[in-house]
């Protein structure tokens, strides 16, 4: 009996706002409508689509033979626009199923979790909300936490994603949202130790901090987790640009037990940001940020402000 090794990609990406073309009176999605400001048209939708299905497509494709078998998604309405993304030009022949619940976000957009049932097979999937309170007393609604459990490789996995709040009403004022998401994720992972010990636990998402932050290092301690993105993240280097700094806040953490070759057949292999060109601004003073697809109320026909990222595993298969 012999073993061969095989590398899987798991990636995550915030898609920035990809909304269907239906008004929904219960979200704030009136921005993202064909009568819009921004003139949301189906045509953009579509272009949006095929070029977010392009780039899924192919992260990690230098290490693996196949596209990521697992894609954590950020800023998703519906499972309109994912059927439609899982539908789409470069991705039809990839066979990607996906699982999503409706958050009660103020902006309607969802975290979702895609998926290749060939290799991952699905057990579980339920969402947590993260309890959070206004100025005035009065609940604040974030996105949830996804968390799905399935088996890759005959191994459990369990996989968090997340999208936690912005600091767009600055860093230090809605530090607090970020750290009570950390202590819901820290909290999920303490139950899932309690049921194993040894659980493997990848936990992916938008933090809207950078690794060297309170809430991701709280994570990464609280819970033993690896962060592979803290050697990644540089002056050079990031997911996305603000201010023409670079910043981290896509990461992927996980259990220190895929770091042991000896007990597990799924084992890190390495990590990164998919930033090929084709995702930048070609020229300009934005030179090399993300190509987004708006920029204010402008239409740029991008792909989005935030860069993918991903892992790659390495896979024991046993030959006989």
């Amino acid at each position: 009996m012999n073993n061969f090794t095989k590398t899987y990609t798991l990636a995550f990406y915030n898609i920035e706002n990809l909304f269907d073309l239906e008004n929904d009176p219960l979200t704030n999605d009136d921005d993202f409508l064909p009568t819009s400001r921004k003139r949301w048209t189906p045509k953009r939708y579509e272009n949006k689509l095929r070029k977010l299905g392009d780039v899924i497509s192919k992260i990690g494709k230098t290490n693996s033979e196949i596209a990521p078998i697992l894609v954590g998604l950020a800023e998703v309405e519906n499972k309109k626009v994912l059927t439609d993304l899982v539908n789409s030009q470069h991705l039809l022949d990839e066979t990607y199923s996906y699982i999503h619940y409706d958050s009660s976000d103020e902006r309607g957009i969802d975290v979702a979790l895609l998926y290749k049932p060939e290799f991952f097979k699905v057990e579980s999937s339920e969402t947590f909300s993260v309890y959070l309170q206004n100025k005035e007393g009065e609940q604040d609604y974030t996105r949830d936490i996804l968390l799905v459990k399935g088996k890759l490789n005959g191994e459990i996995l369990h996989v968090l994603v997340n999208h936690w709040s912005s600091r767009r009403e600055g860093e230090k004022e809605t530090e607090f949202k970020r750290l009570a998401a950390a202590k819901k994720a820290n909290s999920l992972i303490a139950k899932l130790k309690i049921e194993n010990p040894d659980a493997k636990i990848i936990v992916m998402g938008d933090f809207n901090d950078n690794p060297n932050n309170n809430s991701v290092k709280l994570i990464e301690t609280n819970s033993n987790l690896y962060n592979p993105f803290k050697t990644i993240w540089s002056q050079d280097k990031g997911s996305l640009n603000h201010n023409f700094e670079w910043n981290l806040f896509d990461q992927i953490l996980f259990s220190t037990n895929f770091l042991n070759s000896d007990k597990s057949a799924l084992t890190f292999d390495e990590a990164d940001v998919f930033n090929s060109k084709f995702l930048t601004q070609y020229h300009g003073k934005y030179e090399g940020q993300p190509f987004r697809t708006y920029v204010g109320k402008k239409y740029k026909g991008g792909y989005s402000d935030h860069f993918p990222i991903y892992v790659c595993l390495k896979i024991k298969i046993l030959k006989t």
